[in-house]
Formats: structure tokens, C-alpha cells, sequence
């Protein structure tokens, strides 16, 4: 078993001495494609396929842009529950995270005013086989899991969003 506390004591030490160290930017740049259904999103470590939905004239080939947002919740809110289990020492035997999203595609094809552009519901399900950890410590469990789930707490706590057009 992985000693989670042990591999970030120096980083919260060094981040308690210097709070400028914590501080961070996360860098992702989506450039065309030969269509204009499909482009590639470069996150510095790996490029992803991107194209548009089916239901908006996509293939249906890659992941569109509402998988890939529910799927960085899924991957943060997994990631999340396991280090939480983990530095808690919570006996888990599996965390399985699920996320479903309800779109109306009438909104981004512009077909209805009335039918809003983006997610009406997203619903996470946390699938936890845990037999022998307590009713306190799945409590907790879940109350840290949710706490600090970057991805959930920005989408249940937006920040501003800034867009710039250049050229």
C-alpha cells in the first residue's frame, strides 16, 4: 500500500513555507483538424481526438466535448476518493466513480430558445466496497471525497470565466 501521507508531507511543508509554490496553471490548447467536427487537445502531456457529438453531426468516433468534461470529473472525483481513503486509511476494496450528464442538443444546435446550451444535471455516483470500514469513516469518506474534488468544487463553484480573441 502506497504511504500517501509520507509522499505529500514535504509538499504541504514546502507549500505552508511558500504559498506562491502551490500556485499553478494548468495549460489545455484544442487546434483544427482537416473538418470542422473534430479537433486535437494538447494538455502538454498528451494530445486527445476530440469531435463534435453525434447528435450535432459528429462521427461518433471520438469524445466529444461534454465527454471529456464529465470524464475530468469522473478522473478527479475517483482519483480524490482514493487518495481520501487512502490518507484516511479507510479499508476499500474498490471506488468505482460513475457521471452522467443531461444535455438538450435543440440549445447548441440553436433549433429552441427556450432549450438552455450546456448541462441541465450531472449526477455523480460514488459505487464504494468497503465491508469493513465504519459508518464514521464513510461519512468522512464522502464529506473530504467531495471536499477537495477540484473538478466538482469548480463546477459546483464556477470561477470567472476570461475569453480573449486575438488576430
Amino acid at each position: 500500500m502506497i504511504d500517501l501521507r509520507s509522499i505529500q508531507k514535504p509538499l504541504k511543508n514546502h507549500y505552508r513555507e511558500d504559498e506562491r509554490a502551490a500556485q499553478i496553471t494548468l495549460t489545455a490548447k484544442g487546434s483544427q483538424t482537416g473538418t470542422p467536427l473534430s479537433c486535437s487537445v494538447d494538455i502538454g502531456r498528451a494530445i486527445y481526438a476530440a469531435e463534435a457529438h453525434q447528435g450535432v453531426g459528429g462521427a461518433g468516433t471520438a469524445a466529444c466535448s461534454g465527454d471529456l468534461l464529465l470524464g475530468a470529473l469522473s478522473a478527479c472525483a475517483q482519483i480524490t476518493c482514493q487518495m481520501v481513503a487512502a490518507a484516511m486509511g479507510v479499508p476499500v476494496e474498490r471506488i468505482e466513480v460513475t457521471v452522467e450528464g443531461d444535455l438538450d442538443l435543440r440549445g447548441t444546435l440553436g433549433v429552441s430558445r427556450e432549450a438552455p446550451v450546456g448541462f441541465q444535471a450531472i449526477r455523480v455516483r460514488f459505487d464504494l466496497d468497503a465491508p469493513e470500514a465504519t459508518e464514521e469513516q464513510r461519512a468522512k469518506l464522502r464529506e473530504k471525497a467531495e471536499q477537495y474534488c477540484v473538478v466538482m468544487q469548480t463546477i459546483l463553484h464556477p470561477p470567472a470565466i476570461e475569453t480573449t480573441w486575438a488576430g
